[in-house]
């Protein structure tokens, strides 16, 4: 059994990953999207980023006001094993990581044949762009929030080709945000 790549990207409704001067102080995030976030952490072997991803996420997880904030997703953020994957990172300091730098597509084909969990791309659009051009992604989990930035930059801005989806699967949060799940057709 082949174990699922899925990316999970949270988005504006006018296809924003983060604002204009790179905020991302929009995310609607509330009880029951913790408990997604949680279940979804839970069937998850491995946590896959791109450096800028990469470096937000290791400033704040291990931080206490991450533990303190969101003990259950700290500690699963802290202990999940971890791939950066980059060609400019030198050492991945965070708890449980390992820096891929060449041979992506390999490694990755590899982690997809051992038995476990998922694989998870969190945030890291040019990653996942990269790995859906490689044949690579299964699933594309797509969090759009109720609001709109008017600017800021397009989860697909480095795609340069057209990318059919098949929907998958839609869940509507009380919150408003709407999780839409894709596979590349």
């Amino acid at each position: 059994m082949v174990r699922k790549l899925y990316s999970f990207m949270m988005v504006t409704l006018d296809g924003c990953y983060e604002g204009p001067n790179q905020q991302f102080d929009w995310p609607n995030v509330d009880a029951e999207f913790d408990e997604f976030a949680i279940a979804q952490l839970n069937d998850t072997d491995v946590l896959l980023f791109g450096r800028v991803t990469y470096e937000g996420m290791a400033s704040y997880w291990p931080t206490q006001a991450a533990r303190e904030d969101d003990p259950v997703v700290a500690e699963l953020m802290n202990t999940l094993p971890k791939i950066v994957v980059s060609t400019t990172l030198t050492s991945a300091d965070w708890a449980n990581t390992r820096l891929v730098g060449a041979n992506v597509a390999e490694e990755i084909a590899k982690l997809k044949q051992e038995p476990g969990k998922g694989l998870a791309i969190m945030g890291s659009s040019n990653l996942v762009v990269s790995l859906i051009g490689m044949g690579l992604v299964d699933e594309l989990r797509v969090m759009v929030n109720p609001v709109v930035l008017g600017g800021g930059r397009s989860l697909f801005r480095s795609t340069e080709d057209r990318l059919p989806l098949e929907l998958l699967q839609t869940r509507t949060f009380r919150s408003g945000n709407v999780l839409l799940t894709y596979r590349p057709a």
